[in-house]
């Protein structure tokens, strides 16, 4: 079975990005547009991990990790933010909330591949 990803991110461009280097390392991936859509996407199928952006409509990243962590629980899925925000404070906030992982934007696959082998999803 390949790991599933899902990529939450309002840019259909980084959703394309990270669906193409996601895909040739034979991950299945979905795709949402904010936050309140990939809630609804993991109550129906939870992935193995979610590739999240942090400013979105709707609900953001941050509120979206809450969300999951407190209806599904601290581990699963695994959570790598991906985001141009990169302050110390957004990271801690990420971190505190349950994200495993993070990301700057721009990323490519080199950077990608080697957060998800560091949390073991490869």
């Amino acid at each position: 079975m390949p790991h599933t990803c899902l990529v939450v991110d309002d840019s259909r461009v980084v959703r394309k990005v990270a669906r193409r280097i996601l895909e040739t390392h034979g991950y299945a991936v979905t795709e949402a547009a904010d936050g309140q859509q990939a809630l609804d996407a993991c109550r129906a199928a939870m992935p193995d991990c979610v590739l999240l952006d942090w400013n979105m409509p709707v609900m953001d990243g941050l509120t979206f990790l809450k969300n999951l962590r407190l209806e599904f629980g601290p581990e699963n899925p695994c959570v790598v933010f991906c985001t141009t925000e990169n302050d110390m404070d957004h990271i801690e906030q990420a971190i505190t909330n349950g994200a495993q992982e993070y990301i700057m934007k721009p990323f490519d696959e080199e950077i990608l591949i080697g957060k998800l082998a560091q949390v073991g999803l490869l």
